[in-house]
């Protein structure tokens, strides 16, 4: 056997000297000196070889055919000491010399010299004998089963399945040469594209008789070390794959081309599917892409890659599942009954978790578990923002190795480059999930051209969705892991930065929408210098309508008020308050309003007491009066006439500190408003005194709306010539005005057509309350059209025969008084009901 040994050690000897001058050299030494290395053949295996090539080349060039013969010698007994040190590693060896010299045979037989394509020692004993192969040994056909197996229990994303069979389908038809089909799973992490594809996967084997392998990029990228290079991952990847397609370690070539040229070479010819987890960029895939017609490979990636989208793969983007799906997946887990018995508390526990089936499988783990909890006590649980994260986590059997929506988020976050990381640490604090670019831009102080390239980015990572009208949403849980990302990286402060430049940027939009609608209103907050030179979107060709845009944006307005309040930013948050106003004159969201005034008073109060100046109290404790009389407005809706009564007592008492003629009119004008209710002549006087006020402060809008009030006060005490008088004169100054207000002109209408009414003028009374209902339709004074629709349909009800126009009008107004909140819808329906 020493003799066996001997010759095999002189063979491939001689095919390392003959590397020493070949291009391969350097590679060929890195690899032996792994091989060394790794069989205990020591660390400076390497640099004796590397001295042995020295001399040999010495010795060539010299013409010095003894140091020739030495150097070989060299290596001839460096290698027969490795040899005889491990027998094993003659097989090894040979398979390592194939790859890097194929065509070589060795040929090790009982005697002679052989000089054919047989390298052959003479004088050698036993029979020995082994050959360096061309190519790669291909071994026994191996049909790789690599894909994880997808959950036990599997719901949801029956859309998402039938877009990866439509893909795929197709592939069985594709011919030699051609690319093979590849499809992109996209969305936030944790949001179940590994289970999508496993569940995929699992149901097409048949597709696929070539078999399935499966590399887990993410993975590989976690286990890497410091001084790994960066596309260590995808070159263990395909070692992966030729594992799984039959080729041995030994015979893995070192580069990533090679890597890649192998496995197309070893795919050719069979119909196999790649799944690849956790791509983070396209060239990523590329070297993955198998050789065999009919092959395909299916990308898992947290971001949406266009650069493979424009290579051809067909994205699929997997988002949160929906209200039903979210249920699905509870009922699946803890039970129909289970989900139908506590409704409610399973459709909020749903909406907590964003739809994100990582956070739903915690909720299961834990309504399971053995913390004796039901839905609707973990819902009340998960409630509280602040703790919400840390609720939804699962203790750490493993340290470090948490199951939790942070832990889910981590990577998608990771990936992003540090100024969309910043946009989105810093999104985690404004105050609202749904925003446009511009209230991005002043959140993470960027341009607006960067801030629209940044939220590109965000889209791609599923960390942010694009909404159909330009602006973006940022679910609740994201925001929560952005606020904690927040927290931890961004400095000591930035958090009431981030706030007060959201809040100034919705002062200025709310203000210009307020005078956008009615420039001539009475405003107490000095805002001269904030709009001073602002752009105004409103006035500008194209530009959005006030109104609607006030409308829509009324929620995110609402939290950006609170916002104000509990960062102590009181001048900007009552400033916001009175400005927001302009939107409840025109849509009665009774609960909205009542809040957002009540956080201005607050403000206006807390200002007021901070205030270093004069002239700061006095607009604090203006706008503190100008606020409390509009709260009775939506108090007195509500019938919290008590309450409506203390404000407008404080209201009068502030006003009359100012000196300010026209707050003073409007205070006696809101105090009239509630003495309808409860002493119609002592309203009569008020309205008197406010129209005085107004004439004397020159303001004539003030005093046609007052006039109005009052006509309809004497309308109430049955002085009903006498109040047709002075609605008509009122209705005459209105549209008299420099911009005439056709809302309050409508308005006197209808206040017109039910004197009509009362004075018995049916037919009168009836159009001119159509056609005041019209005009307040056409401003949007729907809560007013109410009104309007309801003394219509009284009219029609008491001149009888006119059952159609009274359930017509009633069903109009029950629609808008339902839009609205206002307890006026109840009444209505069970006076419709009624009806038959």
């Amino acid at each position: 056997m020493e003799g066996e040994l001997t010759a095999l050690a002189a063979s491939v000897a001689t095919t390392v000297v003959g590397l020493f001058v070949s291009d391969v050299w350097v590679q060929a030494k890195e690899r032996l000196a792994r091989f060394f290395n790794r069989r205990g053949a020591g660390e400076d295996a390497v640099d004796e070889l590397e001295a042995d090539r020295e001399r040999l080349l010495a010795a060539r060039a010299a013409g010095n055919d003894a140091g020739v013969a030495a150097a070989e010698t060299a290596a001839r007994g460096r290698l027969l000491d490795a040899l005889m040190r491990d027998p094993g590693m003659a097989e090894e060896l040979r398979l390592l010399l194939a790859d890097l010299e194929p065509g070589t045979t060795y040929n090790i037989t009982t005697g002679g010299v052989n000089n054919g394509p047989s390298f052959q020692v003479g004088h050698v004993h036993g029979g020995v004998n082994f050959t360096v192969p061309s190519a790669y040994p291909t071994g026994a056909t191996v049909k790789p089963d690599q894909v994880p197996a997808p959950p036990v229990r599997y719901s949801n994303r029956v859309a998402e399945l039938a877009r990866l069979n439509s893909v795929f389908m197709s592939t069985a038809g594709h011919c030699e040469g051609e690319e093979p089909d590849v499809a992109m799973l996209w969305g936030v992490s944790g949001v179940g594209k590994r289970a999508l594809a496993c569940k995929w996967a699992a149901g097409a084997k048949a597709l696929f008789p070539g078999g399935q392998l499966y590399v887990d990029l993410g993975g590989l990228r976690g286990r890497s070390v410091i001084g790994i290079s960066p596309g260590t991952d995808v070159s263990e990847g395909l070692a992966s794959c030729l594992r799984g397609l039959g080729v041995a370690d030994v015979c893995i070539p070192d580069s990533v081309a090679e890597r890649s040229a192998l496995l197309r070479s070893r795919s050719a010819g069979r119909r196999v599917l790649v799944v690849l987890d956790g791509v983070t960029q396209a060239a990523q895939v590329r070297p993955f892409l198998p050789k065999g017609p009919g092959s395909g490979v299916l990308v898992i990636s947290p971001l949406d890659l266009g650069e493979l989208v424009a290579d051809g793969a067909r994205p699929i983007p997997v988002k949160p599942l929906d209200m039903a799906g979210g249920l699905e997946l509870l009922a699946d887990r803890c039970g129909a009954q289970a989900v139908e018995r506590e409704r409610a508390a399973a459709e909020r526990l749903v909406q907590l978790c964003g739809g994100l089936p990582v956070a739903l499988q915690i909720v299961v783990a834990r309504l399971l578990g053995g913390e004796g909890l039901d839905m609707a006590s973990l819902a009340v649980e998960l409630e509280d923002e602040a703790g919400r994260l840390a609720e939804l986590s699962l203790p750490a059997l493993v340290p470090g190795e948490e199951y939790s929506v942070s832990t889910a988020l981590g990577p998608s976050y990771r990936l992003l480059p540090p100024d969309a990381a910043r946009l989105y640490r810093r999104l985690g604090w404004a105050p609202y999930g749904l925003f446009d670019a511009g209230v991005a831009a002043v959140a993470g102080s960027f341009d607006i051209r960067t801030v629209k390239r940044l939220l590109r980015t965000l889209v791609g990572a599923g960390l942010v969705e694009k909404t159909g009208d330009d602006r973006y949403r940022m679910h609740d849980l994201i925001r929560l892991h952005a606020r904690a990302c927040a927290a931890q990286e961004e400095p000591a402060g930035e958090e009431k930065a981030v706030v007060e430049r959201v809040v100034t940027h919705y002062v200025a939009l709310v203000a210009l929408a307020d005078r956008a609608i009615r420039e001539d209103r009475l405003r107490c907050a000095d805002l001269s210098s904030l709009l001073s030179g602002a752009d105004d979107p409103f006035s500008a060709v194209g530009g959005p309508a006030p109104l609607p845009w006030l409308d829509a944006e009324h929620p995110a307005i609402l939290a950006v008020l609170r916002a104000a309040a509990g960062h102590g930013l009181h001048v900007r948050t009552y400033q916001l308050s009175e400005a927001f106003t302009v939107l409840f004159l025109h849509r009665r969201y009774l609960a909205a309003w009542k809040e957002s005034l009540q956080l201005g008073i607050d403000a206006a109060v807390a200002a007021a007491a901070s205030a270093e100046t004069a002239g700061a109290v006095a607009e604090a404790t203006a706008v503190e009066a100008r606020l409390l009389s509009l709260r009775s407005r939506p108090l007195l809706d509500l019938d919290e006439n008590d309450l409506a009564l203390q404000h407008l007592e404080t209201a009068v008492a502030r006003a009359d500190t100012t000196g300010d003629l026209r707050l003073q009119a409007s205070v006696q004008e809101f105090f009239g408003r509630y003495l309808d209710r409860v002493d119609p002549r002592s309203a009569v006087d008020a309205y008197r005194r406010s129209l005085d006020l107004n004439t004397r402060s020159g303001e004539a809008r003030g005093a046609a709306i007052a006039s109005y009030f009052l006509g309809c006060a004497q309308d109430a005490l049955e002085d009903h010539a006498v109040a047709l008088t002075t609605l008509r004169e009122a209705r005459r100054d209105l549209l008299a005005l420099g911009k005439p207000d056709l809302r309050m002109a409508a308005r006197t209408m209808a206040a017109i057509g039910v004197v009509h009414g009362q004075l018995g003028e049916v037919e009168e009374a009836l159009r001119v309350l159509g056609k005041a209902a019209d005009d307040l339709h056409a401003v949007n004074g729907l809560h007013y059209e109410a009104q309007a629709l309801v003394d219509r349909a009284d009219i029609a009800e008491a001149a009888g025969d006119r059952s159609d126009l009274v359930r017509d009008c009633l069903t109009r107004a029950h629609a808008i008084y339902e839009h609205e909140g206002s307890p006026l819808a109840d009444e209505l329906r069970r006076r419709l009901d009624g009806m038959g």
